[in-house]
Order: structure tokens, then C-alpha cells, then sequence
């Protein structure tokens, strides 16, 4: 399959998690418009981050069951292991553009999946980094 884009962590979540207001709402849209007609994959530790924020960080966390039914169903998705090679890519790739482990370890992941373009609200939107480029799903226009 051909990888359009790599969906971060945050965006998965605003995808799972229910929102008590207007604005949050728009972005669960946005996220599931995403990720109903993408052609996106996914990393090990994307999947990861994302069942720590679900299960953990947000204010009305998801059961695990329904956490374990997310996972299944995005694993279908091109899912760029996290084994060593992506650590010491994502390690090479941190030092050169300042970023912090994860972050780093995203952008290899996308490397890695041959994705041209990362969605992700953490990462700053239009930093490119090789020949992946980050949008911010959620900016309007």
C-alpha cells in the first residue's frame, strides 16, 4: 500500500476521544475525515503514544477494550516497527533538527514508511525535515 501521510498520536486521539466543546468537536471531524480517507500508516510507538493518551492523559479516558478495538483496527494501516534501526535514524534525525526523542522517532517512522507528509498538532506545521513536511490538520484555511 502506498503511504500517503503518517497520523501522529494526537491526531488518533482527537479522533477516539469525545469533546465537551464546539472547537474540540471540529477536530474529532477533521481527525476522523482523516482517517476514513488517508492512506496513512502508523509507527509502533505512534500506536503507543496514543493508548497513553487515551487511557492515561485525557480528562475522560477511554475503557480499555474500546483502546485495544482502535489499536486493531488502525494496525490494518502499514505500521513502521520501533526496533533499533528507527531508534539510531530518529537519534541521527533529533540531533540534526533539535528534536526531542519521540518527535525524532515520528519523523523516521514517516521516513521509513516512504510518507511525504506527517500530520500532527505537536510538531510545528510546515517544518520539513529530508522530504517529510508537517501540516497541522486542525489550522483553519
Amino acid at each position: 500500500m502506498i503511504v500517503e501521510c503518517l497520523l501522529d498520536a494526537d491526531v488518533l486521539a482527537c479522533a477516539a476521544l469525545r469533546h465537551p466543546d464546539e472547537a474540540g468537536e471540529r477536530k474529532r471531524r477533521i481527525a476522523l475525515d482523516l482517517i476514513e480517507a488517508a492512506k496513512f500508516g502508523l509507527s509502533g510507538q505512534v500506536l503507543q503514544e496514543f493508548a497513553v493518551i487515551v487511557l492515561r492523559k485525557a480528562e475522560r479516558p477511554l475503557p480499555a477494550s474500546l483502546v485495544h478495538d482502535w489499536i486493531e483496527r488502525l494496525s490494518l494501516r502499514p505500521v513502521a516497527p520501533l526496533d533499533a534501526d528507527l531508534v539510531i535514524q530518529a537519534l541521527l534525525i533529533g540531533e540534526r533538527h533539535k528534536l526531542s526523542p519521540y518527535h525524532a522517532g515520528v519523523v523516521a517512522a514517516a521516513g521509513v514508511l516512504g510518507a511525504p507528509v506527517i500530520y500532527s498538532e505537536d510538531l510545528e506545521h510546515g517544518a520539513a525535515y529530508g522530504s517529510v513536511q508537517v501540516r497541522n490538520p486542525f489550522l483553519s484555511g
